[in-house]
Parts: C-alpha cells; structure tokens; sequence
C-alpha cells in the first residue's frame, strides 16, 4: 500500500469514529430534564395540597364527672347541642371527679389539637394547671357549672351563682320553721365552689335569724348513699333536728331515706337543690320539702355555645350567669314537664 493511500484509510477512520462518538453523547444533555421536571411534578402536590375533608370541623374536648344524675343531664343537654350544630364534634371524657386524671385529660386534648376545651372541675381550687396548659397552648377554655377560685381573663364561666342557690333554699325554710330551730346542713364536696357557696347561702340567711341554729354540718359528697349514712348517725344521737338543708337534691333524698326509716317522715323540713326528676318525683309525694332549679340544659347548652364562639374568635361575655329558681309545693308541677 503506498504511503497517500494508507494516509487517506487513516483519516477516514478517524472521521467515522468522531462521528459514532457524537452521536453517542449527544443524548446526554437532554435526558437531565425529564428527572426535573418529574421531581417538580412529585413535590408540586404536597405544597398545593387541598385541606382534608372535614378540616372545618371544630372539636370540643369535654372533661365532667359521669357519674352524677344532674351532671347527667347536663352532659346530654351538651350532647344534644352540639349534635345540632353544623361542623361541631363534642368529645366527652369521665374526669371521675379526680384532678390529676382531669389534668390529664386535659394535656391529652392539647396534644389532639381541638378547638375548644369544656371543664366540669373536679376541685376548683386546683384548677390552675388545667387553665395554663389551655392557655399555653392557645386553646379557648371554658368553666361550666363550678366556678374556679381563678378565673383568668381570656377564660370564660358559664354557670349560676352558687350562693344563690343557698339563700333560696334556707329562705323557704326559715319561713317554714317560724323563725325557729335547729338546722343541719348537708354539704357537697367542699373542694368545690358550688359546696362552699351554696353552704354560705344557707349560713347568711341563718344569720338574721336569732333562734334558727344550725346544730350539725358534714359533707356528703353529693352523693345519696353518704346524705342517708350522715342522717342515720345524727338522728340516732338523739339531738333535735328540725330541718336539713342539703346542698343538692341527692343527699336531700338520702335525709329522706333515713328520716323515714327513723319514722320521723314530715315531721322534719328538708331541702335540695337541683329540681331533678328524682327530688321533683319526691316532692310530687309529698316527701321533699322545698329545692332550687338548676338548669342543667341552660347551662350545658351555654357552655358548648360559648366554647364554639371562642373557637371562632368571636367576642363572649367571661361570665355568664343563669338563674336559679326556687321549686316549691306551689310551682313544682312546672318542672316537671
């Protein structure tokens, strides 16, 4: 092979392999936009993403004590309520009158993230730290029923104003004895402001009367089975009781129990507070004296109310009272319906 011809196969190689090479490499540039434009679709979806059905929904965590008949009522006047209104869940939990398990409950509606938290305390004197972890985490709080000792502005009460309850009820009775005699009072649980206040009511009443004497006080708890035991053991001391004034109709209905096992039925004045259906079927047999009306639906009815208002941010009055209204042998047909 002369030496033009082997130069010019050289340099024909050399041309074909250049091109093979770019034709080999020219596909690279390219194939980088597919993989960007395949992660900007992928991510796109999680910045734009639509908000989950029900997101509008607002929740309301409700911590109360279950076991309790007008407490009872109550809780299904909340129930009712809020099962009325568009877009509202009402979550229920039994504080079992304990303020560590309410704390607890509390913290655990906190880390659920609802919208509003209702409170039935069970001690309104240690109710601080269920207030603060509302507040530190931005949730409305609202007091229904038993009013704190602290009642911090931002939080709102919905409730009646217990001492009222006392002076309607030792008012009646006072007229009742003439002026005169000897009155134990059963109380509540005295950690509570319903229990101290409506035991002050009874006391100022009392006061303005020299020969009314309030002999004996203990407290029942609330609770029917503790207001009979109680009964049992003042009447067998044989001192002179001529009327109980009993800070809620269950312990009212205990007295009653005892004083009837004693044979001593109408022959000693008793009152409640609450007007439940079991202290109205009492009246309505001539056995309970005289109580206070509660409203259990207006007050569970104003807390789930408010509550949603704060969820809202709506503008709420920080107290709102509803009234008692003394239940007499005169009016308390009306009750009963």
């Amino acid at each position: 092979m002369s030496f033009k011809k082997f130069l010019y196969t050289v340099l024909t190689l050399v041309v074909v392999l250049a091109t093979l090479a770019g034709c080999t490499a020219a596909p690279a540039a390219p194939s980088a936009a597919p993989a960007a434009e395949s992660a900007a679709t992928e991510a796109a979806p999680a910045e734009a993403a639509p908000p989950a059905e029900g997101g509008d929904t607002i929740r309301i965590g409700v911590s109360m004590l279950f076991d309790d008949r007008w407490l009872t009522d109550m809780r299904e006047a909340m129930q009712a309520y809020g099962a009325a209104q568009p877009g509202v869940e009402v979550i229920f939990v039994d504080s079992k009158e304990d303020v560590a398990v309410q704390l607890g409950q509390v913290e655990n509606f906190v880390t659920q993230g609802v919208d509003a938290i209702v409170l039935v305390p069970a001690n309104t004197d240690a109710t601080d730290p269920m207030t603060q972890a509302a507040v530190d985490a931005g949730i409305p709080l609202v007091y229904v029923n038993r009013k704190p000792a602290n009642l911090p502005e931002g939080v709102a009460y919905v409730g009646s104003d217990s001492i009222d309850a006392g002076i309607m009820q030792m008012e009646w009775i006072a007229e009742a004895l003439g002026g005169k005699g000897n009155v134990v009072i059963l109380n509540g649980n005295l950690s509570q402001e319903a229990a101290q206040m409506r035991t002050e009511g009874v006391k100022q009443v009392a006061a303005n009367f020299p020969d009314i004497v309030i002999t004996k006080e203990q407290s029942g708890n609330w609770q029917r089975d503790e207001g009979l035991a109680i009964m049992e053991n003042w009447l067998s001391s044989g001192d002179q009781i001529d009327a109980v004034a009993a800070n809620n109709d269950e312990m009212a209905i205990g007295a009653i129990q005892a004083i009837e096992a004693a044979g001593k039925l109408g022959e000693i004045i008793v009152g409640g507070v609450d007007a439940s259906s079991d202290a109205l079927a009492e009246m309505d047999a001539g056995r309970l004296n005289v109580t206070v009306f509660q409203n259990a639906v207006g007050q569970g009815e104003g807390g789930i109310a408010t509550a949603i208002a704060l969820a809202r941010g709506e503008p709420v009055e920080q107290v709102v009272w509803i009234p008692y209204e003394p239940v007499t042998p005169e009016n308390y047909k009306d009750y009963m319906k």
